[in-house]
Parts: C-alpha cells; structure tokens; sequence
C-alpha cells in the first residue's frame, strides 16, 4: 500500500519592489528634485527638474516606466555630449 500524499504548500509570491519616481537631476545634481509624469491619453512621458528646470519629453508606450523616461533622458545627454567632442 502506498502512503498518502503530503499537501504542499504553494511557493510564496515574490514581491516586486516599486519602483523610484524621482530622480537626481543630470543638469544641477540635485537629488530627488526631477519628476517623471506619464500622460497615457497622448503616449507622452516628461520628466522636469523642480530646481533648475529643466525639462525632457518622449514617447512612451503602454509599458513605459518613470525609470524609463528618466533613462531615456541620460543617454540622450550622454549622445549629445559625445557628438560636441567629436566636433571639437
């Protein structure tokens, strides 16, 4: 005879950290001042620094992330940083 079989007990749900909405701000260094808003009537993601003002806007789509704008906006620094020492 065999035995009867033990209930298992389901692996628990793994929690998915939230993640940030604020950022420091690549122009001023100022921590924690630049806001990413997603407006998805019109699939545009702006991020905006609260001290110095400065702004980015994007495209976005239905999965876009605020970490996603705010990246966006790096590399777009970073791509026109590199294009004026290539010029120089």
């Amino acid at each position: 005879m065999g035995k009867r079989k033990s209930r298992a007990k389901p692996p628990p749900k793994k929690r998915m950290d939230k993640l940030d909405t604020v950022f420091c701000c690549p122009f001023c260094n100022h921590g924690s001042s630049v806001e990413c808003r997603i407006d998805m009537k019109n699939l545009i993601g702006e991020a905006a620094c609260r001290i110095c003002q400065e702004s980015f806007s994007t495209t976005i789509t239905a999965l876009t992330e605020p970490i996603d704008i705010y990246s966006e906006w790096i590399d777009e620094c970073e791509r026109v940083n590199n294009l004026e020492d290539d010029a120089a």
